[in-house]
């Protein structure tokens, strides 16, 4: 089996179920299922546990270069377009859970919130930002877009800032967490910025230096 075949028929279809694990889990709570439980307030478990997925999705795609980059393993990037979309289903079945669970799909205290509470503000501003990117995510409309592709799917960055300022604000005492997820984004987003640094040094560097004769 070459790495083609491996990608195809064991990479990819591992990562699609271990995807599903954390919502067959969470199906598994909501009906006291394999030892599995939701706890005393179970909409609210939900709708934290789903919020909490989608953000480790988003930096998963996030990883998704570093580890290409420092691991050496080119199939890796093939993947991100579906852990995208996993952060996308996980952020929708968040905001379903809420809109549909706890507001009883009562729109005007979805609007008042939306506008009163400002973690709430942030949230909903993550996931409209994360529609166009999943709506985009098609190889028709990456080769339709062409290069405004890639500078439409570079919202990423705001959203996973977005999803971690949401984490933390709605935290209301114990902040640890979302500050771990806070310094993971930030040595993700670092990362970038200094292989951009590099990549501007190197180019400025062969652009001054004359050639040969």
């Amino acid at each position: 089996m070459n790495v083609e075949q491996r990608y195809r028929l064991v990479y990819k279809p591992l990562v699609f179920v271990a995807s599903l694990v954390p919502l067959a889990w969470l199906l598994c709570g909501a009906f006291n299922l394999f030892g599995a439980s939701l706890g005393a307030d179970p909409v609210k478990k939900l709708e934290h546990e789903f919020g909490k997925t989608a953000l480790n999705f988003l930096l998963l795609t996030l990883l998704v270069t570093p580890v290409k980059n420092l691991a050496g393993l080119p199939h890796v990037p093939r993947l991100r377009r579906m852990l995208g979309l996993f952060a996308f289903f996980y952020v929708v079945l968040h905001f379903t859970v809420y809109l549909v669970l706890d507001l009883e799909l009562n729109f005007r205290t979805l609007f008042a919130d939306i506008a009163k509470r400002p973690y709430i503000t942030i949230g909903f501003a993550a996931l409209l930002l994360l529609i166009p990117l999943g709506v985009t995510s098609t190889n028709r409309m990456m080769r339709r877009l062409g290069r405004r592709w890639q500078k439409l799917h570079r919202l990423i960055y705001v959203i996973a800032v977005l999803g971690v300022w949401h984490f933390y604000w709605q935290v209301k005492r114990d902040v640890r967490e979302p500050l771990i997820y806070a310094a993971i984004l930030a040595v993700l987003l670092g990362y970038r910025w200094f292989r951009a640094r590099a990549r501007a040094t190197s180019k400025s560097v062969s652009a001054t230096v004359p050639e040969r004769t």
